[in-house]
């Protein structure tokens, strides 16, 4: 299934804003919290993270 570029460029804002919000917190918990929230796996999000 294609997703929409407008959809992906929203969840990566999502992800992006919420590390900054969280930077208290260790990554891998954050990651996890992301993981359940928008049931990605660790490594889409992670690669957000690194291309962000």
């Amino acid at each position: 299934m294609k997703r929409s570029k407008e959809l992906v460029e929203k969840r990566k804002d999502f992800v992006i804003d919420y590390v900054k919000r969280n930077q208290d917190k260790q990554m891998k918990v954050i990651v996890t919290e992301l993981t359940e929230m928008l049931f990605l796996s660790e490594r889409t999000i992670y690669n957000i993270i690194v291309k962000a």
